[in-house]
């Protein structure tokens, strides 16, 4: 779409005058929706415009607010990425999707439904938020090389990530390789791409590539995947701190396959669309 195109069509877009609320977890940035009350119904183009940071409000991704569908739940999310498609997890956008409730209902726990289940959240002691973001699945080895990243293991957390253990994470050219592992045959609906290296006992440092965003400061579900591969692989415990460009996140990789993320998530704005 070109720029002006995006400044003509903002003007027609279906959420015209509508209030919004920007959020990060770890400066993974998300423009929030409350669809509760009044549907949200996006298209990929509309989706696109949002998430542009000069054409829109900017964002790496949109997260959808709606009522819960499955008994038990207090809200049911959605994540769209920032190219309009949709992603079935988002572990940063879930602790903001649960600060929400826990300001609206003055309540320390509560349940966020996703595409991939019910995920339970709790507001601990210092402020951080826990996340049970379910089975780590498919966990498996790939034959799989480009460039200098070889190797990784493959985790299912609801999306999917392909995760590569690294001398150094830093030293990866992720913007060179990640659209090509992204967009790789093997992977038919796309992956995100984390490159991983040991900082010290049970601390990784992980950068990642996300399917559809690109480059983020933090990935939620990629520090889950990260925590999985680098037990696999032995390189820590079940218990690790991944320090990603955005900060840290604590992870507990359970014996029963689960995996436990804890970290902050902020309220930045509340602000109405253009009309």
């Amino acid at each position: 779409m070109d720029s002006c195109g995006s400044r003509a069509y903002i003007t027609r877009m279906s959420l015209k005058n509508r209030s919004f609320l920007k959020m990060h977890g770890l400066g993974n940035d998300f423009v929030v929706l409350d669809g509760r009350a009044l549907p949200v119904s996006l298209t990929e183009a509309e989706a696109r415009l949002l998430a542009d940071r000069h054409f829109g409000i900017g964002c790496d991704q949109i997260v959808i607010l709606e009522p819960a569908k499955a008994e038990g739940a207090d809200l049911f999310v959605r994540f769209l990425n920032g190219d309009g498609s949709e992603s079935g997890a988002c572990g940063n956008g879930t602790r903001c999707a649960a600060l929400l409730v826990f300001n609206e209902r003055k309540t320390a726990s509560c349940v966020i439904e996703t595409r991939s289940g019910l995920l339970p959240c709790r507001l601990l002691e210092d402020g951080l938020i826990e996340v049970d973001m379910g089975l780590a699945r498919d966990v498996a080895d790939l034959d799989l090389s480009v460039g200098p990243l070889a190797g990784p293991v493959f985790v299912n957390m609801g999306n999917p990530h392909a995760v590569f253990v690294v001398p150094d994470a830093l030293k990866v050219d992720l913007p060179a390789h990640g659209p090509l592992i992204e967009n790789h045959p093997l992977f038919p609906n796309r992956t995100n791409v984390e490159a991983i290296s040991l900082q010290g006992k049970d601390r990784l440092r992980l950068r990642v590539w996300e399917r559809g965003a690109g480059i983020t400061l933090a990935c939620g579900s990629g520090a889950c995947a990260a925590a999985v591969a680098a037990f696999r692989r032995g390189l820590t415990g079940r218990q690790v701190m991944i320090e990603l460009d955005g900060g840290e996140l604590r992870l507990q990789y359970l014996e029963t396959g689960h995996v436990m993320m804890t970290g902050p998530a902020t309220l930045v704005a509340e602000g109405r669309m253009g009309g």
